[in-house]
């Protein structure tokens, strides 16, 4: 089962739910876009959009196929849903 994780500061539940959603605990982790994303929580493609952005900022999503805008989640997204890093850790990686 997954653990809640802490949020890092520049993060909010919207982050935290787009994860989730493409770690998907019920079986084989999902590859998706905005709008399907958006579909499948109460956030709006819009704010999907800008909260996507900013999770390949921090590296813990990835494109999956960029020219289709589909996104999965990327290592470091893995170790952080985990438990493996902290939300500290990803304070620091404001500039990577």
């Amino acid at each position: 089962m997954l653990a809640r994780t802490d949020l890092a500061s520049w993060m909010t539940p919207v982050d935290r739910d787009i994860l989730e959603l493409l770690w998907n605990e019920a079986g084989q982790e999902l590859v998706l876009t905005p709008g399907l994303i958006a579909e499948n929580t109460d956030w709006k493609r819009q704010t999907v959009r800008e909260h996507i952005s900013l999770l390949l900022e921090y590296d813990l999503v990835e494109y999956h196929d960029e020219s289709r805008a589909i996104y999965r989640l990327s290592k470091k997204g893995r170790q952080y849903l985990a438990g493996d890093l902290d939300a500290e850790e990803l304070e620091n990686d404001e500039d990577s």
